[in-house]
């Protein structure tokens, strides 16, 4: 009985270590970076252009809206921006909410 207790003890003991925790968390840094690199860091990229792009509207620029809406721009304050969507028809809208400047339709394409 004894001998089979000292070999159940040596059997635990002989249990190979487990590897350090560094070795455990270093693929998920890995991930991250990777993930960090080839999405996020893009997407806030873009964002921020879209930001300037929208921040820098003036009277007379075409734009989109989230809506789908081509409008030209009659006024723009802090906030808001008068849209022109037709002749006679001038809506408000958030500048949030505008999707993209629109280029001159004689301009060509770079």
């Amino acid at each position: 009985m004894t001998v089979t207790l000292d070999l159940l003890a040596a059997a635990a003991t002989a249990a190979p270590a487990e590897p350090p925790i560094w070795v455990t968390i270093l693929p998920w840094f890995a991930l991250f970076g990777v993930f960090w690199f080839l999405v996020l860091r893009p997407q806030m990229k873009r964002q921020k252009e879209q930001q300037t792009k929208i921040a820098g509207i003036k009277k007379g620029d075409q734009v989109l809206t989230a809506g789908g809406l081509v409008a030209k721009v009659t006024k723009v304050e802090d906030v808001y921006a008068e849209l022109e969507l037709a002749p006679s028809v001038r809506v408000r809208a958030l500048k949030s909410t505008l999707a993209d400047v629109v280029p001159p339709a004689g301009a060509a394409n770079d």
